[in-house]
């Protein structure tokens, strides 16, 4: 069975312990394309929960979302500590390419390891600095060579011109459906190729049937959008 386009954010404990959210990841393995391990989760639950997790999850894609956002060498330093662990790290590209984003881009292709960049974010703030300065931010993004870029589920018009902008071959991963207000599909829509989605997973009492339910919105979205 394919896996559904979705990556679950898991930005915390759930169910009580560290453990809850391992089995999360465990469970929902082959249901989705990865998942997106937040700071809260590696700080609370430490490398040996995301050791944990590494082992467990067979082919899904595992991204730190660290965040990253100093010159290169610290960023560097802060990648070296998970990258036993994980397939992917996200990054800002707001702080430019010269002397940070040029170093980790380099050390990440010697560690085999992708590079994601953040081009906007789901929540309203983004518009007072990402969006305004999107043609600046695309540049950045095209220097740095990236696997993937984050855009948002929440605002699809800014999906679509970073897909205009970076052609098909770079993967776009979109936050914000579900709780932020974003519908299933509507990013795939406009071009994304992964939505990311946590709360309404991890909080459910039945995460396996909320993906489920998730991935049938996002099929019935593509045949509408498709038509």
């Amino acid at each position: 069975m394919k896996a559904s386009p979705i990556i679950v954010a898991i930005d915390g404990p759930v169910l009580g312990s560290c453990q809850g959210l391992v089995k999360i990841m465990t469970d929902l393995g082959d249901e989705v394309v990865g998942f997106k391990v937040g700071i809260p989760f590696i700080i609370q639950c430490g490398l040996e929960s995301l050791a944990a997790a590494r082992s467990r999850i067979r082919n899904g894609l595992l991204i730190a979302d660290l965040k990253l956002a100093d010159i290169g060498d610290i960023m560097v330093r802060v990648v070296s500590l998970v990258k036993d662990y994980v397939d992917a790290v996200i990054a800002h590209s707001f702080v430019g390419y010269k002397g940070a984003l040029d170093k980790v881009s380099e050390k990440l292709k010697e560690w085999n390891i992708k590079l994601i960049l953040v081009a906007s974010m789901s929540h309203e703030g983004s518009r007072e600095l990402y969006d305004r300065n999107l043609d600046s931010i695309m540049d950045v993004v095209k220097k740095a060579n990236p696997w993937g870029v984050v855009a948002p589920a929440t605002r699809p018009d800014i999906i679509s011109l970073v897909r205009n902008a970076l052609g098909a071959d770079v993967k776009i991963l979109a936050p914000g459906v579900g709780t932020q207000g974003a519908r299933p599909g509507d990013a795939i829509c406009a071009g994304a190729d992964y939505e990311i989605i946590g709360r309404s997973i991890t909080e459910s009492p039945d995460p396996k049937k909320a993906v489920e339910l998730i991935a049938l919105e996002q099929e019935e979205a593509l045949m509408r959008c498709r038509r």
